[in-house]
């Protein structure tokens, strides 16, 4: 079990969610992990991108992550829940998190390209919509674990652009 809340436990989250990034390494797609913690910090749901392996433009980690969690708990409402993800979610991702009622998102980099939850737009804490999750960016886990989640994605676009990293 993972504290579900705390900077122990976001940490803890990270990391697993860092493992499954790993897990895309011959896959093609781009390594971002996710996993789902229930109210008392079980993993319930875990995904990592998928886009490339399945060719299905919806397998993002997050919304596998989020899929396992609500097939686990019986249901789409995943009230209390932590989701952790090493990368930003995008506008779709950050969509599917408000519509699970995920309590609490953290996340591990900052995405200044497509990021939704903050960088580019702000889907998670849009006023107008009926959820906003708490929110636990980059800057409030631990630098080592934000640097892991942010070189794992630099090292991966350094290699698929041919430069060494």
């Amino acid at each position: 079990m993972i504290p579900p809340t705390g900077p122990s436990g976001y940490d803890a989250a990270l990391g697993l969610a860092l493992e499954e990034a790993a897990r895309t390494s011959d896959s093609g797609d781009v390594p971002v992990g996710a996993v789902v913690l229930d109210p008392q910090g079980g993993v319930i749901g875990t995904g990592r991108n998928e886009r490339e392996a399945s060719g299905d433009p919806t397998a993002h980690a997050e919304v596998l992550a989020l899929r396992a969690a609500a097939r686990h708990v019986g249901e789409w409402r995943l009230t209390g829940c932590t989701l952790a993800v090493t990368l930003e979610p995008c506008t779709m991702c950050a969509g599917a998190i408000v519509l699970a009622r995920v309590e609490r998102l953290v996340y591990g980099a900052r995405d200044a390209k497509a990021g939704a939850v903050g960088s580019l737009w702000d889907v998670v804490r849009d006023r107008r919509l009926n959820h906003r999750p708490e929110v636990v960016p980059p800057d409030l886990v631990d630098p080592d674990v934000a640097g892991r989640c942010a070189a794992l994605l630099t090292d991966f676009f350094g290699r698929r652009r041919g430069r060494a990293v």
